[in-house]
């Protein structure tokens, strides 16, 4: 008498073992299923009416619609996660608002004379319709191209602080030059200095509880911006406050690309320090600088700053630098920065010149790259050889053929990692700040620009990119189309991610 039994006749007793069991514990295991399997089903739906709803590209809305339907589950949290927008969602009540804008008399702005071209009004104009209306004239502006200078300048200016600094900034690393702030930072709280610090949680995720426990205890108001939990994580960590803003006393502001970080100053095992693009800016336009560290302060305390915080100094004599502000992100009707760039592109006559670690243009702002450079605009960009983000170098690869077809002249910066972000046009504008020009500054991230209609400023930032271009090499055409098959592969394929990179 044979007495074994088949490995599929043991499987099926198990299955049907399983299932009485189950039903004996479970009895209403198949109706809690079904009631579940109701509810995803109604959530997609509901999820889909609103990607319809918000009017995207139609492109964007029919691929988050077949990412729901194709990937169940993952689909919905990928979407949670990267797909929802933040448009017309408020930071700050009304009546805050209302109170900033009372606490600050500089928005009926400045006469504007016939010095300045026709294009630079348009601009004007245009920044005046997306944010409060403003201009300032009689501001000194200076330079930082390296990391040494910035920190040093900044250090003396946070010694010399009498009453308050307000300090945001993406990244704050606990390395050499993040713990001498920090320690500069907390003798000026003990000595009586209002001091608030924000920082971005992911961007600084790896900030010790210690330092920011020491920071507190000092009498540091310190926060994370949009702080990420167990409970908000779908919710928050796509969206990150990228801005680099410092105030001190109303007097002098600084904003540009540079993080709190070694690397901009030794650099790291990899790199040599990284070129980077910072300002610092005395006179009224610190006010804005002052409004937006403001609105961020108080959509994440709760807390509205006082008046006397909110003073700034009379500008500098024998300056003549026009400067505009502009903030961007994605609670915003408009793109607003993505929206500066184009209309500053479109209107080049002469040259375009555009430093950036990340090139991952939208749509619109490669057209209007190509069409300036195809009209005979001299439109020159300059990217790093080796970036810190392999899959952001294989995206923006994917971009520098059409680029180069259309007579656009690309760079790569050999001198390690070129970190700055910078858009010159023709001989008047330039803007500097926290932009990368890439989807994510665009529409993604919050950020911070410097606008500065000057000549004699478009011609230092024009000798600062000349200077640069000494170290690098220029792309051609050839050479391009001899990369190996597989990063050709790799570059299509990674720029299909590339409005979530």
């Amino acid at each position: 008498m044979d007495v074994t039994v088949s490995r599929p006749l043991l499987f099926n007793r198990y299955c049907n073992l399983r299932a009485m069991i189950l039903a004996e514990l479970f009895p209403y295991a198949n109706l809690i299923y079904n009631i579940l399997l109701v509810l995803y089903f109604l959530t997609v739906l509901a999820v889909i009416v609103v990607v319809l709803s918000e009017n995207r590209n139609p492109v964007k809305s029919m691929a988050w619609m077949l990412v729901l339907v194709l990937l169940p589950v993952l689909g919905l949290v990928i979407y949670l996660t990267f797909g929802r927008s933040l448009k017309g969602m408020k930071l700050i009540s009304r009546s805050d608002l209302r109170e900033l804008h009372r606490m600050n008399d500089y928005s009926e702005g400045i006469e504007l004379d016939d010095t300045l071209s026709e294009s630079s009004h348009q601009l004007i104009s245009l920044v005046n319709k997306l944010t409060a209306p403003h201009m300032f004239a009689g501001n000194d502006i200076e330079v930082f191209t390296t990391g040494i200078d910035k920190f040093e300048s900044l250090k003396r200016d946070i010694e010399a602080a009498r009453d308050y600094i307000h300090l945001q900034y993406f990244i704050i690393e606990n390395d050499e030059v993040g713990k001498q702030l920090i320690e500069l930072l907390m003798r000026k709280a003990r000595e009586g200095v209002q001091v608030r610090v924000l920082y971005d949680y992911v961007g600084s995720f790896y900030v010790r509880s210690s330092v920011l426990k020491r920071m507190r205890d000092a009498g540091i108001e310190v926060h994370p911006f949009l702080e990420v939990t167990l409970t908000n994580v779908a919710f928050r960590i796509n969206w990150r406050n990228h801005r680099k803003v410092v105030v001190i006393d109303g007097r002098v502001g600084y904003v540009g690309g540079m993080n709190i970080a070694d690397r901009y100053v030794i650099g790291d095992k990899k790199w040599e320090p990284w070129r980077d693009t910072h300002l610092r800016i005395h006179g009224e336009a610190v006010a804005a600088m002052q409004y937006s560290f403001a609105i961020d302060w108080i959509f994440t305390t709760r807390k509205l700053l006082t008046s006397p915080t909110m003073h700034y100094s009379a500008p500098p004599v024998n300056t003549d630098y026009l400067v505009q502000m502009v903030g961007s992100g994605p609670t915003d009707r408009w793109n607003n920065i993505s929206l500066v760039f184009f209309k500053a592109i479109a209107l080049a006559k002469n040259c375009v010149y555009v430093q950036t670690p990340y090139f991952l243009p939208s749509d619109p702002l490669l057209k209007a790259l190509q069409s300036a450079a195809l009209s005979g605009v001299d439109v020159r960009l300059m990217i790093p050889r080796k970036t810190d983000s392999t899959m952001l170098r294989l995206a923006t690869g994917s971009y520098i053929k059409q680029c180069l077809q259309s007579g656009m002249k690309i760079y790569y910066y050999e001198n390690g990692m070129m970190h700055a972000k910078v858009v010159i046009v023709d001989d008047e504008f330039v803007t500097t700040g926290s932009t990368n020009f890439d989807f994510r500054s665009f529409e993604h991230n919050f950020e911070f620009n410097a606008l500065v209609y000057s000549k004699e400023f478009n011609r230092k930032m024009k000798d600062i990119f000349e200077a640069d271009l000494q170290r690098c090499s220029r792309v051609s055409m050839g050479k391009w189309k001899q990369r190996p098959l597989i990063q050709k592969a790799l570059e299509s394929v990674v720029r299909l991610l590339s409005p979530i990179l």
